[in-house]
């Protein structure tokens, strides 16, 4: 397992100040306390990191100083449905430093297959940094599908996906067909355990932000061999990936609500994400400690 970003990858959520506005020093803070707790590598301006509502000097100012803040890979998500200004991003995010691009599907647009063979091609021209295909067809409308995925995977500086399809099955055949060093992460952490079985190499995880401890151990044991101990491990998480997201709670509030009750100043998220539920942080206390009691 070579997993060139690390296994335990956090999708960073993006701290925001009481006012709403980009909390700089809070992601510096964020991002080294992740590494401290184990994560291996970080993404920012994901999903996770509310990316839909950041705007472009925003995504400058967070890409430079957590890139200059930790000493693991940092992978920045720089694309849109708009694939100029994905193109133009993705070149500023090199400029700033970060190690790898996260680019998404397009979304809301429905490109074609050939589209979207496009606009990945056209991203990955542009820089050569190397670069995650994000698929996550219940956010985007598309699923990249696996001839697309494999033609792409030619590309010599698209070096992986982060695979939230929900469908092992399929993913083991792009394992199977794709070029040799070509990784897939885990895009969804009830699919970890799975995909390790047909040949993921780490996960770009939400739960990972309270639990990286836990994530590098089910990973320590799988590599070991020991897959009694992995399943087990797998199993004091269940709830925590329970408590990610949901319909009155979605990502990243879970998220920012843990992070809250561990001191760490990351504030509320943006609308239209938000409000956090009444006992919500209750909640997030208490799915804590019982992990942490495991």
């Amino acid at each position: 397992m070579s997993a060139r970003f690390g296994r335990v990858v956090p999708a960073m959520v993006t701290p925001f100040a009481a006012d709403g506005s980009l909390d700089v020093d809070a992601g510096v803070t964020l991002a080294r306390w992740l590494v401290g707790e184990g994560a291996e590598g970080l993404v920012i301006t994901g999903t996770t990191g509310e990316a839909p509502t950041i705007t472009d000097e925003e995504d400058w100012d967070l890409w430079r100083a957590v890139a200059e803040a930790v000493t693991v890979p940092v992978v920045a998500g720089t694309t849109t449905n708009d694939t100029a200004h994905s193109v133009s991003q993705t070149r500023k995010a090199v400029e700033l430093g970060v190690d790898g691009i996260l680019a998404v599907t397009p979304y809301y647009n429905r490109p074609s297959q050939a589209g979207i063979k496009a606009h990945f091609a056209a991203v990955a021209e542009c820089t050569d940094l190397p670069i995650i295909m994000y698929d996550i067809p219940i956010r985007t409308g598309r699923k990249i599908n696996t001839p697309t995925l494999l033609e792409l995977a030619q590309i010599p500086n698209i070096v992986g996906v982060k695979d939230a399809a929900a469908n092992p099955g399929e993913t083991a055949k792009v394992i199977a067909e794709a070029p040799a060093g070509f990784e897939v992460y885990s895009g969804d952490d009830s699919f970890t355990l799975p995909l390790l079985a047909v040949g993921a190499v780490g996960v770009i995880s939400v739960a990972a932000h309270w639990s990286a401890p836990e994530h590098v151990a089910l990973f320590d044991a799988w590599e070991a061999g020991d897959t009694t101990k992995a399943r087990e491990i797998n199993a004091t998480l269940l709830e925590s990936y329970d408590f990610e997201t949901g319909d009155a709670a979605p990502n990243p509030v879970p998220t920012k609500a843990m992070l809250r009750t561990l001191g760490l100043p990351v504030g509320e998220p943006r609308l239209p994400m938000g409000p956090t539920p009444d006992g919500l942080e209750d909640r997030a206390r208490e799915v804590y400690a019982r992990l942490k009691q495991t």
